[in-house]
């Protein structure tokens, strides 16, 4: 404690975390592994499954592995586009895992919106579904994320894209990749210690009146 910065006050300055550990691995060390993380119930797709702390873990170490792969570590920053399916967990998850730095966006936010955030947090990697859906239509995607990155004057290196049966989407090569093909034969990635002040994300307001905060 830096008692001079009064009241700014910082504790453990010199203490190490890591978000997935506690919300995971320790799940699964301390006796839970078979009890469910995630209880996933669409009435768009009509679908119901569960995934255990085991199962995640396992989900959540490969993918995090797919990302280093990648050369995404510890500090950098990456966007999440995903709608509300266990696969935006699964990712937030991963990033903590590896210390980059997330942001979670709206799926279905136009080109420009999206564009803007881009060029704000400099993400080195994107993450997104092909598309979204709605009661009564189907919202793709990756057409909004490609305009997207044509306009930011920030370019990301990689963008990782959740196939979703309603609508795949195409990708271009060299910089997408498909989400399943990303993480085969990949070594499963440790939790990476990170000091207890180090960013786990990037949070915008809507910007309806103005610029994003």
């Amino acid at each position: 404690m830096f008692s001079e910065r009064a009241p700014l006050y910082e504790w453990f300055c010199d203490s190490e975390v890591n978000t997935c550990y506690n919300a995971v691995d320790g799940h699964v060390l301390n006796g839970r592994a078979d009890q469910k993380a995630i209880i996933y119930d669409s009435p768009i797709t009509d679908t119901k499954y569960s995934i255990t702390f085991s199962e995640l873990l396992e989900k959540v170490a490969t993918l995090a592995g797919a990302l280093s792969s990648k050369g995404i570590s510890k500090g950098d920053r990456v966007i999440i586009y995903m709608p509300m399916v266990p696969e935006g967990i699964i990712t937030m998850l991963a990033y903590a895992r590896i210390g980059a730095i997330h942001s979670m966006l709206f799926g279905g936010f136009a080109s420009n919106e999206l564009a803007v955030r881009i060029d704000d947090a400099k993400p080195k990697a994107m993450i997104a579904a092909s598309c979204g859906l709605e009661p009564n239509r189907i919202v793709q995607y990756k057409p909004l994320i490609d305009s997207a990155i044509e306009l930011a004057n920030y370019k990301p290196e990689t963008v990782v894209v959740l196939q979703r049966p309603k609508c795949e989407a195409e990708l271009i090569n060299g910089r997408d990749h498909d989400w399943d093909l990303i993480q085969k034969n990949v070594e499963k990635s440790p939790c990476v210690p990170v000091e207890g002040s180090h960013p786990a994300y990037i949070l915008y307001t809507s910007g309806t009146l103005g610029l994003q905060k």
